[in-house]
Order: structure tokens, then sequence, then C-alpha cells
């Protein structure tokens, strides 16, 4: 008796599921077939039609067959869509969780942290409890202003700022008439552009630069900081001297000869007035040729980073005291027009 009234029950639900089965499969051509007979050049689909094909998924384990007009992948997509948006205003609706920081603790949190500026989060949380407000460290940590880090010193600001304190060297390579090579040594000071010292060598060593050093600045005279490049040539002995007589080194980064600016310009300028138009014969001619040029760049030679002034100040001086008679050399007595 109970195994026939078993048999009659599924009977029924088979029955039952194969008319459900006939009406969903019915219900879901009746739409594909009015989204094609939309008077549209191209199919597209409206927002009813993506939650009917979102709703009857759930519903109908055999819809995919029925499915024509999209794949099933693009209705699935359609349900996470819409399951993450009812997720979203189901969030907005409810506030549920961490109850938020009122304003006037927030405004505490920053007046604190503004009048203390060496305080972190800990020490404000600290003080926070000590009068009984009860909040997280963490909470105290993100509700205070971000402060902004200072920048580093530029290389610029660098350069500028110890301007007095700055001397740089460099080496310069000058070819003779019989195919030698003669290294020219440049120590400059930043503050007037003037050339310290400078000295010829054919075979430069570090003992040899080290000692150029202790002539450029005798009896206490040695600048604070000395910028030069990564050359082997200052090795361990040139270090060592340097740094007996109180000089700190500044190494350039790699290849980077712009960090070296007044140096390299120094450089460039004396190839340019001098070197370019002269054939060196050796290395007592070459002393000469440098003596000369740094007397006449030091004295008379204007540049544009001294408000166009010489390195040793010239006076101005006027039209009257250089301009001679016209009998003796043909010039006027009085200033040229």
């Amino acid at each position: 008796m109970i195994k026939a009234l078993f048999y009659m029950v599924a009977l029924l639900s088979v029955g039952f599921k194969q008319r459900r089965e006939l009406a969903l499969e019915n219900l879901a051509l009746r739409q594909q077939l009015a989204v094609f007979n939309r008077n549209q050049k191209r199919l597209q689909l409206r927002r009813t039609d993506r939650l009917f094909w979102a709703w009857i998924s759930r519903f109908w384990e055999r819809w995919r067959e029925s499915l024509i007009v999209v794949k099933p992948n693009t209705v699935v997509r359609w349900h996470r869509k819409g399951f993450a948006l009812y997720w979203t205003w189901l969030s907005k609706r409810n506030r549920i969780g961490r109850p938020g920081t009122s304003r006037e603790i927030r405004e505490l949190i920053r007046k604190m942290a503004e009048a203390n500026p060496l305080w972190g989060s800990p020490r404000v949380h600290g003080e926070l409890l000590k009068l009984e407000i009860r909040i997280s460290e963490r909470t105290v940590a993100r509700l205070m202003p971000k402060r902004k880090k200072p920048p580093s010193q530029t290389w610029r600001a660098f350069l500028d700022n110890h301007l007095k304190d700055l001397v740089s060297i460099d080496f310069l390579v000058v070819p003779t008439a019989t195919f030698r090579v003669l290294f020219v040594l440049i120590v400059l000071a930043h503050h007037r552009r003037r050339v310290v010292h400078f000295n010829v060598t054919e075979h430069p060593t570090a003992l040899w630069t080290a000692e150029q050093m202790i002539q450029a600045f005798p009896d206490g005279t040695a600048p604070r900081f000395l910028v030069q490049d990564r050359d082997r040539i200052y090795g361990e002995e040139f270090r060592e001297r340097v740094k007996a007589i109180g000089i700190e080194e500044i190494l350039m980064a790699p290849r980077s000869p712009w960090q070296n600016p007044f140096a390299e310009r120094m450089i460039g300028t004396l190839r340019r007035d001098c070197l370019d138009h002269i054939v060196v014969l050796g290395e007592f001619h070459l002393r000469i040729i440098l003596k000369k040029y740094l007397s006449y760049y030091h004295r008379a030679r204007t540049h544009l980073a001294l408000e166009k002034d010489a390195p040793e100040p010239r006076q101005i001086q006027s039209t009257r005291t250089w301009s001679r008679d016209r009998d003796s050399r043909g010039w006027r007595s009085s200033p040229p027009v």
C-alpha cells in the first residue's frame, strides 16, 4: 500500500515537472521571439530582458538549451553583476558595522596633531584615553592629518647653500705637438669661480694629486667640502691626505658630470677660449699658456654667474681714462659715441 502511494506521488510529480518544464521553455522562446520582432537594425537587449534571463536561470536547469539571442556565459555575467549591485544597495541601506567617530572627536584629534607636530598616533591615543575617550589607536592614525615629509635637498640647492665652502677638482687632457698627452689638474673655488691652483703632469697618481691639494690650501685655508668624481686617481692616499686637512669629500653619482657643473664649465671655457686655438709644444709651454690665460680669466674676463663681473672684481672705468689724443694715435679726445 505504501509503495503504491509512493509510485502515485512520483508519477504526479513527474507529470507536473514535465508540464512546468514545457511552460518555462515556451516562456523563454516567446521572450526571445519578442526581442527579434522589435523593429531594430541591430539586436539590442533591454534591462528587462537581462533581468528575465537572470531570473529564469535560477529556477530552470535547462535554460541553456532554449537560449538563442546571447551566449550562456553572458547570462551568468548578468547574474553576477546583479548580485553585486544588490549587495551594494543592501550595504548602503543598512549601515551595519563599527559605529563611526563623532565629529567632535575628529576635530579634537586634528587639533592635537597640529598643536603637537612631534606626536604620533600612539601619543595622541594615550591622551585621548586619559580624557576617557575610548577609541582604537588605528582609528587615531587614520584620522590624523597627513604630514608631508620635507623634500630632501636637491643637488643644486646643496651647491647654492654651501657656495663659500665648496671647491671642485677635475682633470683636463691636452695633446701636444709631439703626440704626448698631458693632464692638467684644476682646483676651482665655487664662490667667485676662481682657479685656486693648477698643475700639469704626464703621469698623474693619487699621491701627486694629494700633494696638489696640500699646495692649494696651506696653513688652514682648506674648504669644508670637495666635489669630485669617482675616478681611481682619487685613491686611498688622496683620501687620507684630504681627510687630514679637514676636507669632506662629496662624490658624484656615476656617469653624472652635470653634478660637477662649475669645474666642467671652467674646463669648457678654457678649451674654447684658449687651448683649441694653440698647439702645445710641451709641459713647460702649457704651464706658460695656462698661467697667462688664468691671469686674464681672473682679472678681466666677465662671468655671467658673477653679475657680469670678473672673479677678481673689476672697477668700472670711465671712457675718458682710456681715450687718447687725436694727434698721437688718431683717437678723439672726447669719448666715442
